[in-house]
């Protein structure tokens, strides 16, 4: 961390997007903004790149506060980039209706699969405005992931949700790198500096892993740092969470 550069990487990042877009014949890209450092780094990144009117930024509240949405339209006001509000609150209760009415009541049994289903109808949200803009200005456009390699390394992510994208910018680097590289593009210090939370749970990030995005980044570089409780608790997350990279798939002999 105390080499790090954060000049050095966006410039990489940046021609990586560029030499990645001209080779495959892309016009744009569509993500998600939440109104914290990941989406607002990743928006950033991407206007250096393509420059604004190729970024389209998507804020997709679900019983979401207020304050997060002020948050996000920071950036995109920051950065001049288009900021389709796609409200999912009344999806999701259509949704959650319909689940009730098969599967009947029961909380207990569906904490998990309302945390992962809002994430989902996100990524779908996405897609969707991604082939739209690709019909409508006849350049290709896709979805960019904002996930960071800490959030990554423990699997807190949704498998099909956020965990999906066609182009990752800040997978390989940890949430105090990604905050410099930030720092370097300017993005707003509100969006870049809060508590790191779903938007979902009215839970911090770190209360939900129950460990500290720090001691990630510790276990990941200096292992030695990191208690033997935590160090149990950090493998547990990451070996729990192998199924959502790989797919078991049956091959004929």
């Amino acid at each position: 961390m105390n080499n790090f550069n954060a000049e050095i990487e966006t410039k990489n990042i940046v021609k990586f997007i560029r030499r990645h877009f001209n080779e495959n014949q892309l016009g744009g890209a569509v993500l998600g903004i939440s109104g914290g450092k990941d989406s607002g780094t990743v928006a950033a990144l991407l206007v250096k790149a393509l420059g604004k009117e190729n970024v389209i930024g998507v804020w997709m509240p679900c019983h979401s506060k207020s304050e997060d949405m002020k948050d996000a339209q920071e950036v995109a006001d920051y950065f001049n980039i288009q900021m389709l509000s796609f409200n999912l609150t009344d999806t999701y209760d259509v949704f959650k209706k319909e689940a009730t009415e098969v599967l009947g009541e029961g909380e207990n049994y569906t904490v998990n699969s309302d945390i992962n289903v809002k994430p989902r109808l996100r990524m779908a949200t996405l897609y969707y405005i991604a082939a739209y803009m690709t019909e409508k200005t006849g350049k290709q456009y896709i979805v960019a992931g904002t996930g960071n390699k800490c959030e990554i390394f423990v699997g807190y992510f949704t498998k099909w949700g956020d965990g999906a994208s066609d182009i990752a910018l800040i997978a390989d680097y940890t949430v105090d790198e990604v905050i410099k590289i930030g720092e370097y593009l300017n993005v707003p210090k509100a969006c870049l500096y809060k508590a790191p939370n779903d938007g979902l749970t009215g839970k911090t990030d770190e209360e939900k892993l129950g460990v500290k995005y720090s001691e990630i980044v510790d276990y990941i570089e200096n292992p030695q740092k990191v208690s033997l409780s935590i160090k149990e608790k950090i493998k547990t997350l990451h070996e729990k969470s192998q199924h959502k990279f790989i797919i078991p798939t049956y091959r004929r002999k």
